[in-house]
């Protein structure tokens, strides 16, 4: 008997549309288009309005019906729904039960992962232990934030950096070699003061106290991030490749977390792997955490082919971290 796979058979994603250019940001905080650029890469990114949608929701029922347009499926037979975020709509009922029932997933059961930048592949690896198992046939992995309302808009070194959006992707049982190959996941919570958002959990739970002292945006030791990013995501992908004896050219992509360019441009320089097999999209999305890795293979589904070889590596708060190997599984012409 074939064993079964877990492949990921439909791609969608949604950004939300108002731009919010470094032109613009420069009359918010003390920053400038050649700052931002030279030391994030980003040129601009998309941030939901409140005339546009509210909440994290919304930008995943959108996605959804991008899904849809590509790939019919019928919503009844989807039977689990992993929303990886850090900011649901509300600390409960969970986001990935709302956007079931709206979307008419109605026979699944749905929950929330919350691994920040790491929620993607963390939400991937779930997904392929659920069909893998040969209990479950589809899953439907959500991964989107909408970071603007945790980013603290004084903050010159911060704010550049955040976005909104989400992509999704539908993870299938098949019985041809193709789908999630391997996977290395990690991760360290022993220095939570490097990356962080420490207002509105249990422990410093709304306050006008809280509010006072800033603690309900994102913030982050860059140097640091940026030195843990670059070896545990390399680390990781190099596992991957020495525990499945691959070589750098068979690699048709690698798609790392859109954090910073410098990150990017680092941990493909380590593996040796060229400019021209790395998706970036980091310029004109910002980096949407959970939503950024999604959201390239949505950029870049049409480039895809069926047995291109994959490589996925994030690295976030918690800290979180790992890669995943992956054969595609289909083309859109197929």
């Amino acid at each position: 008997m074939n064993p079964i796979h877990a492949v990921i058979s439909a791609i969608g994603g949604y950004v939300p549309n108002y731009h919010l250019t470094n032109a613009e940001l420069s009359t918010k905080v003390d920053t400038s288009d050649e700052w931002i650029t030279k030391r994030i890469g980003i040129k601009e990114r998309r941030i939901l309005k409140p005339e546009e949608g509210q909440g994290v929701s919304f930008l995943a029922i959108k996605a959804i019906e991008n899904m849809q347009k590509k790939h019919s499926f019928d919503p009844l037979e989807v039977e689990a729904v992993i929303f990886a975020t850090s900011t649901p709509d509300y600390l409960l009922p969970n986001t990935a039960a709302l956007v079931a029932a709206k979307t008419g997933m109605t026979r699944a059961f749905a929950f929330d992962l919350e691994a920040a930048c790491g929620g993607f592949i963390y939400a991937l690896e779930v997904a392929n232990c659920l069909v893998t198992s040969g209990r479950y046939k589809k899953v439907m992995i959500l991964a989107g934030d909408v970071l603007s309302v945790v980013t603290d808009y004084t903050d010159r070194n911060t704010c550049p950096i955040f976005a909104d959006g989400c992509g999704c992707a539908l993870v299938e049982a098949t019985t041809e070699p193709i789908g999630i190959v391997d996977s290395v996941l990690q991760s360290d919570g022993s220095h939570p003061e490097y990356l962080h958002m420490y207002g509105g959990g249990s422990v410093n739970p709304s306050s006008p106290d809280t509010l006072a002292q800033r603690m309900h945006y994102i913030w982050q030791d860059g140097k640091v991030v940026f030195k843990h990013a670059v070896s545990n995501m390399v680390a990781s992908c190099d596992a991957l490749i020495d525990r499945n004896q691959l070589s750098k050219d068979e690699i048709t992509w690698v798609v790392p977390h859109q954090a910073n360019l410098r990150i990017i441009e680092s941990v493909a320089g380590h593996l040796g792997v060229p400019h021209d097999k790395v998706m970036i999209n980091i310029d004109k999305y910002g980096n949407t955490s959970a939503a950024s890795i999604p959201l390239c293979l949505w950029d870049w589904e049409d480039r895809l082919k069926k047995g291109d070889k994959i490589l996925l590596t994030a690295f976030g708060a918690g800290f979180t971290w790992g890669a995943i190997y992956l054969k595609w599984g289909y083309a859109v012409s197929d």
